[in-house]
């Protein structure tokens, strides 16, 4: 699954044009690489979000097999590391 589909479909970003720019911007990073929006994102990986308040990361637990899902699920698809 793509990057920018991931982020919406787990309600990281709200949106899949936010989660495209942000990674044109070069503030996402996948396994301490960026990522362009087009980048496979497997279970396991390590995602960071370079926001200006700080850094958000996260580890993918589960992928998706809808287009989004419900934010109460969120836990099962990733945990939020620090």
């Amino acid at each position: 699954m793509r990057i920018d589909k991931f982020l919406n479909g787990v309600n990281i970003v709200k949106r899949r044009s936010i989660a495209d720019e942000m990674c044109k911007e070069g503030v996402v990073f996948i396994n301490g690489k960026k990522a362009k929006s087009s980048r496979n994102v497997k279970v396991g990986d390590k995602i960071e979000i370079h926001y200006l308040k700080g850094i958000k990361k996260y580890e993918v637990l589960k992928l998706p097999e809808t287009k989004t899902i419900p934010k109460s699920k969120k836990n099962e698809y990733v945990k939020e590391i620090q």
